[in-house]
């Protein structure tokens, strides 16, 4: 099956960022808070990293109503050099201290040419291209990574170790949108799957495996993911979620991956304690700004010149991204079935106008 016979219907972005953010406050969150995350899941939507979109708005709002996530936190930032902070999420949300600190990073970066942000404290932030291409669109070299509870397995092992635990970079290019790479260290991330699980649609293959260490394509018999690189290789991608994990939780003085609450509950009333790390570089105290952008001009355009094989395309990191933006700007982000009716389910509970479909 194709995936547009998964799909249900389409919105505006417009709307489904109102409708988010209406949601977000009847569930008691701040304005701060709703407005971090509606334009997270929007920017994820649009750009179709579905996985990290609007199909979290639901488990959103039952850890923000369960106490998991405070809806009107107090997030501190304590400097601890001239290039380097901490930021204390204060159990919020952390689309909310994600944005904090790559503004925190970027203001950093432009005094002294870098900075860097450990987050502790914290809360799922949903994709991770989000925040370092906020740094990007404010001309800046950034970075973001985040440990999350365990999904993917070790290389060779049965039981998963490391979260999803994923590495986003992206880089300013004069006159066009940006360079962005946004990547799970796992295969494909665990959002995804259950969103398969939900629709009924099989996984690829050598991608996730059952509680034998089995590979499968039936996502409702996933037990875990396979690191990037696969049954194979996937010593390539479990080292880079140890580096992620490293970032984000030791840093910021957290719990790893491996103890921390399930995501997925059944309790939603205890903080998760989440970590996240950002770097932000300024290109511009490397070398002159022009140089750079030069530089970069001519690495993008010799790579999009590559001679593609039959039937494909060479893209450069965010090139599908931003395609698929303009397209859903145009005709509308589309809904499974199964978000669909969540998301009528939601209208009705807090009384909100509903999408409206297209």
């Amino acid at each position: 099956m194709s995936a547009s016979q998964y799909e249900a219907c389409r919105v505006d972005y417009k709307d489904l960022h109102r409708f988010i953010e209406q949601a977000l406050t009847a569930a008691g969150a701040d304005q701060a808070s709703r407005e971090a995350v509606a334009k997270a899941l929007v920017t994820a939507s649009l750009m179709g990293t579905d996985s990290h979109g609007l199909r979290l708005l639901p488990h959103y709002l039952n850890a923000l109503q369960g106490g998991r996530i405070k809806g009107s936190p107090t997030p501190s930032i304590k400097q601890r050099l001239a290039g380097t902070a901490v930021l204390d999420a204060d159990d919020g949300f952390g689309h909310l201290a994600g944005y904090r600190a790559i503004e925190h990073a970027v203001s950093m970066a432009r005094e002294v040419g870098i900075g860097a942000v450990a987050v502790g404290n914290s809360s799922h932030f949903g994709a991770a291209g989000c925040y370092a291409l906020a740094a990007a669109e404010q001309g800046m070299l950034g970075m973001a990574f985040c440990n999350s509870d365990p999904f993917v397995l070790l290389h060779g092992s049965q039981r998963a170790f490391h979260g999803t635990n994923p590495i986003a970079f992206a880089a300013p290019v004069a006159g066009e949108d940006p360079y962005l790479l946004d990547m799970a260290t796992s295969s494909v991330p665990m959002n995804r799957v259950q969103q398969y699980a939900a629709i009924g649609r099989p996984l690829p293959a050598d991608i996730a495996a059952t509680s034998d260490g089995s590979t499968t394509t039936d996502a409702r018999q996933v037990s875990a993911l396979l690191p990037v690189g696969g049954a194979g290789f996937g010593f390539k991608g479990a080292g880079l979620g140890g580096m992620v994990e490293v970032l984000s939780s030791t840093l910021a003085n957290m719990v790893h991956g491996f103890r921390l609450l399930p995501m997925g509950g059944p309790d939603m009333s205890t903080p998760r304690g989440v970590g996240h790390f950002f770097l932000v570089m300024d290109p511009g105290a490397f070398e002159e700004r022009s140089a750079f952008e030069r530089r970069l001009a001519e690495y993008l355009k010799d790579l999009r010149q590559m001679t593609p094989v039959e039937g494909q395309r060479v893209l450069a990191p965010g090139d599908r991204e931003w395609q698929t933006r303009d397209e859903r700007k145009q005709t509308g982000i589309p809904l499974d079935h199964a978000q669909r009716d969540q998301y009528r389910q939601i209208a009705e509970r807090y009384a909100l106008t509903a999408l409206t479909e297209q």
